[in-house]
């Protein structure tokens, strides 16, 4: 078992590795952090089943995103605004959509979840991260 309290003052996305819209939102992600203040990690990897775990929460849910920041987990669409306010641009604009009740938010997010690997694909193996990349990876 590795230490986890190092990673406990992280902003870490857990993604599904193989889903080929999960690995270009992760692109997306890094591209519009100007502070590189966030972490990634597959729900396929070690580190997140034992992070995750640790915490009471399942790393087997493939169709969810989730985002840990300041020891607080947020999923689904929450996860997904909570993280566009370290990036820059547009992305700024999202955290707007919390006015939207989030039964209503998940209700469209478990519908494209269901849907990802239809509309978009998946990979064979999990994002294998850019030499840039590889200090954000957590794996």
């Amino acid at each position: 078992m590795r230490n986890m309290e190092k990673y406990t003052d992280h902003n870490i996305v857990f993604f599904d590795g193989v889903c080929n819209f999960c690995n270009s939102t992760v692109d997306k992600i890094w591209a519009n952090n100007k502070k590189k203040n966030i972490y990634y990690s597959s729900l396929q990897s070690e580190f997140a089943k034992e992070f995750l775990g640790k915490n009471g929460i399942s790393a087997t849910d493939l169709d969810t995103v989730i985002y840990y920041t300041k020891g607080k987990f947020y999923m689904r669409s929450s996860a997904i605004l909570q993280i566009a306010k370290e990036l820059k641009g547009p992305y700024r604009l999202m955290p707007a959509f919390f006015i939207v009740p989030a039964f209503l938010r998940d209700s469209v997010y478990r519908w494209f979840a269901k849907n990802r690997y239809k509309f978009f694909g998946k990979k064979e193996t999990c994002r294998i991260p850019a030499p840039e990349e590889r200090n954000y990876f957590l794996e």
